[in-house]
């Protein structure tokens, strides 16, 4: 799941959130709600994701969060 994020992801959200999106054990322990800001688009903040990446994302969860 990590290629989803770029740099620029990462260096935001450890900014502003506190929270490093290229852990996996951050990603995994905010996963809903990563999913709930990438599904109304307000994450990442200069562009939403397109769709395939949102569902990859779901899917991602919904299989169990595997690292």
């Amino acid at each position: 799941i990590r290629p989803l994020f770029r740099a620029s992801d990462v260096n935001v959200m450890q900014a502003i959130a506190g929270f490093d999106l290229s852990r996996y054990e951050d990603v995994k322990a905010r996963a809903e709600r990563i999913y709930d800001r990438l599904a109304d688009q307000t994450m990442p903040c200069d562009a939403p994701w397109p769709q395939d990446q949102i569902d990859t994302f779901r899917k991602w969860i919904d299989d169990g969060l595997q690292p």
